[in-house]
């Protein structure tokens, strides 16, 4: 069983940078590839960025590539998105999630934090 916890959301101005944080718990952390789902008000769920458990691979969208950056820190069972260049339309709740492999979909993904609110003003 793994417990996500997400934090540093918050509201930020076009073109201005977040770091989320994800907290796990567990022994097992860095067995689980984890990742970043987002939703936006009115639409589905949908991948952002995935890091296998050695960080050997690194995945992402295509609307987020080059400007947000997927990370983890295994001895602190801790997962990290830099989010910068932000975008109105990157307004969303923004969600750790956990799973053994990499999935696009998010009914794949095993485990799931609350979610955390990214709100990007014009």
């Amino acid at each position: 069983q793994v417990q996500l916890v997400e934090s540093g959301g918050g509201l930020v101005q076009a073109g201005g940078s977040l770091r989320l944080s994800c907290a796990a718990s567990g022994r097992t952390f860095s067995r689980y590839v984890m990742g970043w789902f987002r939703q936006a008000p009115g639409k589905e769920r949908e991948f952002v960025a995935a890091i296998r458990g050695s960080s050997s691979s690194t995945y992402y969208a295509d609307s987020v590539r080059g400007r947000y950056t997927i990370s983890r820190d295994n001895a602190r069972n801790t997962l990290y998105l830099q989010m910068n260049s932000l975008k109105p339309e990157d307004t969303a709740v923004y969600y750790c999630v956990a799973a053994g492999g990499v999935y696009y979909h998010d009914s794949s993904w095993d485990y799931w934090g609350q979610g955390t609110q990214v709100t990007v003003s014009s």
